[in-house]
């Protein structure tokens, strides 16, 4: 199937080693005028606010990342291969393309739906779903400061 032809896509959620649990899915479907999101995620950890010297944790930054490349490499920069935040018009962050709303954590679970006007589905397949730890302040450049990527689904086209 042609990317440019998919109308419907998903990414399964897997976590790093930093969260092993964590997974669910995102999927991804062309409506009129955009896309519609329907996210589906369990495993993430418990909101934990800030102190003096440590980010809070939670709610979550969640983007699509530019390279479809969701291999853990282990450590303290997982799914660094996934690349930046997808962001073909070069916008500030703020603006990417790829930038979502923060995923809040219900007892480890979040569920969330959202319309997008900034991509079709086959712009976007072939890409990679990241979700962080931190929340995105969506004005730190080039991403947000949402620390440490605790999971990665790359995006796939659904058969039509």
């Amino acid at each position: 199937m042609q990317q440019q032809k998919a109308k419907e896509a998903v990414a399964q959620i897997r976590g790093s080693d930093l969260l092993p649990e964590l997974s669910g899915d995102v999927y991804f479907k062309d409506v009129p005028g955009g896309v519609m999101v329907y996210v589906s995620v369990e495993g993430l950890p418990p909101y934990q606010p800030a102190t003096a010297d440590r980010q809070p944790v939670g709610p979550h930054g969640f983007h699509i990342h530019a390279m479809g490349d969701c291999e853990p490499m282990g450590g303290n920069d997982p799914f660094s291969e996934a690349g930046g935040h997808y962001n073909p018009t070069n916008q500030p962050h703020g603006n990417h393309v790829g930038d979502f709303p923060v995923l809040f954590s219900n007892n480890g679970k979040a569920l969330m739906s959202f319309f997008t006007d900034k991509f079709q589905v086959g712009d976007i397949v072939g890409k990679a779903v990241v979700i962080h730890l931190n929340p995105d302040d969506y004005r730190t450049q080039p991403a947000g400061d949402s620390g440490p990527r605790i999971g990665c689904g790359v995006i796939y086209a659904l058969p039509q």
